[in-house]
């Protein structure tokens, strides 16, 4: 048979291949590259602190899908003077040394890392105006807990709600806790309520968490007086606050003395990504006493033989401290209450 194409046909010449360029296997070494801090990210372009100044960058092609989240610290190429209109290139994301992370649901496999590197978690709740929702307290602590980060609790608005009763609730977890109540006169929090947050935030990067409307960002605006934060009320008919923060941001305390993270309010928070025995090993008192546990135990009030009733039948645990880790527990599989 004869060829479709002559030797005179334009068909017969063979056209160019596709990547016959050879690729060459060196790799930029990047060893001008600068170290900065993610500060906040918006539609895809990442604002940076590089000693002291801000500097706006996008992301470098080899890092693929790798994302880069607030508190990330990442190597930076390019124009880092952070003027107007330039942009600078993350070359490479630094190990981190904590991930806050989060799921839409408990039956979503995708984790959403909120901050990175951070070493306290702030749950903020209002005692009144919106109504505390302790699941999601106990939520954020599992999160805190598996993540390696520090957990402090700062109950707000304490002048239209007692605190002892929700206290009572965690006080065997032995979490920190702060009480904040506002200024008659001026509404604002009470000075001597702020200065004892910054004290224990002080030379720590923590992240506040909570509902919109508990005052997160009332607080972040006194904690650093030029954060011009927005802040919003809550609706009377919902009882639910207004979202005022849009993204997260990392906020520099005064005299550089530590950073906050102040995220956008939550309506829920997924744990997928914990394991009963991710939980378990945050608790060593009472993860010794599991080792007679039969296998596959997870250590729930339903299990018949696990070892945290036999310690407490022995007078080896504390009944309450079982208890609250259990509701911890608990938490991680009901979503029906927030």
């Amino acid at each position: 048979m004869s060829p479709r194409y002559t030797e005179h046909d334009q068909e017969h010449y063979e056209r160019p291949r596709r990547r016959t360029r050879p690729r060459t296997k060196d790799r930029p070494s990047y060893d001008d590259a600068e170290e900065a801090v993610v500060v906040t990210v918006d539609r895809g372009r990442f604002t940076l602190d590089l000693d002291g100044r801000r500097v706006m960058a996008m992301k470098s092609r080899p890092l693929g899908r790798k994302g880069v989240v607030v508190g990330d610290r990442v190597r930076v190429v390019g124009d880092t003077s952070g003027d107007d209109g330039t942009l600078a290139r993350i070359v490479e994301v630094v190990d981190r040394s904590t991930v806050l992370r989060r799921t839409a649901d408990d039956d979503d496999p995708v984790e959403r890392i909120i901050v990175a590197n951070a070493d306290q978690l702030v749950v903020v709740t209002a005692l009144a105006d919106p109504e505390p929702r302790p699941r999601l307290i106990d939520r954020a602590l599992v999160a805190a807990y598996v993540s390696g980060m520090e957990p402090i609790l700062v109950l707000t608005k304490a002048d239209l709600a007692s605190p002892d009763d929700l206290l009572a609730t965690y006080r065997s977890l032995g979490v920190p806790w702060l009480v904040t109540g506002r200024d008659p006169e001026t509404g604002e929090p009470r000075e001597e309520d702020v200065a004892a947050l910054r004290d224990r935030l002080r030379g720590h990067v923590s992240v506040l968490l909570g509902h919109s409307g508990v005052g997160k960002s009332t607080l972040v605006n006194a904690l650093v007086p030029d954060a011009g934060r927005d802040t919003g009320s809550v609706n009377a008919v919902t009882g639910r606050g207004r979202h005022t923060s849009t993204n997260a941001v990392m906020i520099p305390l005064p005299d550089d003395d530590g950073a906050i993270v102040d995220t956008p309010g939550i309506r829920s928070f997924g744990l997928a990504h914990v394991q009963p025995e991710d939980l378990i090993e945050t608790f060593p008192d009472l993860e010794a006493m599991t080792a007679e546990c039969p296998r596959g135990c997870t250590h729930t009030a339903e299990e018949p033989e696990c070892g945290l009733d036999a310690a407490v039948a022995r007078g080896d645990a504390d009944p309450e401290r079982v208890d609250s880790f259990r509701r911890l527990l608990a938490a991680r599989y009901d979503s029906t209450s927030w």
